[in-house]
């Protein structure tokens, strides 16, 4: 019985023992692979930290990319708007006169040239006025005191001026009309040939004031011509781009706007200098109507002379 007993006590030790040993398995299993959890994360978390550094180069390469695409849309609309404002800032007379179309340079040139014309006109008739008035007055002067027709041609010398013109007019009346006892005729024919020398001194003294009239007149009329033509221009390059940019379209109108300047640049000096020519010449004609009453004094004088000296030789003959 005790050996029953003792065998039942065995086998029930040794049936427990594989119990226990059956339970312990699992859970040294489960310890085991404890530790593995942790190594897990490690290695997750290993390339997370290897890339940390990766990651600012990756993104100090890829601005290079974006910012690339990203100035390609700005660079289309930005870079020729850089380039015209340059252009804008290197605008200046000439380089729009170089650029404008070519009527516009003929209306530019035209203007320029009338301009020029003005100029020379002015220098000219301003030296030729101001000789023909000293030497009118130094004529008058010395003449002033004179009695008769020969004596004044004699004081007066060969000095050219009108005054001389008038001289030898009434002189040669006075020989052609030798014979004649009517004074008054004498004195209208030789009225009539100072007339002639009047106006035909006004026309020369103002040779030149017709062409500074057209000029003052016409050369704002031109400069708007040549920048209604180069504004119609500008309209038809702004159609073609499809822009309405003003730094686009400032150029082809500031061409334009040059003609209309220089049209003024050449009729204001026009206009300025024909009002001063004409207030100048009006005072020289004045010296000449002078002249003019001085030499019909003297022929009248020897006129006068020469009927006494008739009536003294016939008063002795009888």
């Amino acid at each position: 019985m005790k050996n029953m007993s003792l065998s039942r006590v065995t086998t029930f030790a040794v049936i427990s023992a594989l119990a226990m040993l059956s339970l312990a398995g699992p859970s040294s299993a489960q310890q085991g692979t404890t530790p593995a959890a942790p190594t897990a994360p490690v290695a997750q978390q290993a390339p997370a930290v290897s890339q940390l550094p990766v990651a600012p180069a990756a993104q100090s390469a890829q601005p290079a990319a974006p910012s690339d695409a990203a100035a390609t849309p700005a660079e289309r609309e930005g870079k020729p708007l850089k380039a015209t404002a340059a252009e804008l800032k290197e605008l200046s007379p000439w380089s729009m006169f170089k650029s404008a179309d070519v009527l516009v340079k003929a209306v530019m040139l035209g203007l320029a040239f009338a301009s020029l014309v003005t100029w020379t006109i002015f220098i000219a008739k301003m030296l030729e006025l101001t000789v023909v008035q000293r030497k009118l007055r130094s004529a008058l002067a010395k003449i002033a005191d004179a009695r008769s027709l020969a004596e004044a041609q004699f004081a007066l010398g060969a000095k050219g001026s009108v005054l001389a013109s008038f001289l030898a007019a009434a002189m040669r009346e006075a020989r052609l009309s030798a014979g004649i006892s009517s004074d008054a005729g004498i004195k209208e024919r030789a009225a009539s040939s100072f007339a002639e020398i009047v106006r035909a001194e006004a026309r020369r003294i103002r040779l030149g004031m017709g062409l500074l009239a057209t000029i003052g007149a016409t050369s704002p009329f031109v400069g708007l011509f040549g920048t209604v033509w180069g504004i119609m221009n500008s309209f038809i390059g702004i159609s073609k781009s499809q822009t309405t940019n003003l730094a686009v379209v400032a150029p082809g109108i500031a061409e334009a706007l040059l003609a209309t300047a220089i049209g003024l640049v050449a009729a204001i000096p026009a206009v300025i200098i024909y009002n001063h020519f004409a207030r100048v010449t009006k005072g020289y004609l004045e010296l000449v109507s002078r002249a003019s009453g001085a030499a019909g004094r003297l022929l009248s004088r020897d006129l006068d002379r020469t009927h006494v000296s008739g009536s003294h030789s016939r008063t002795a003959a009888e």
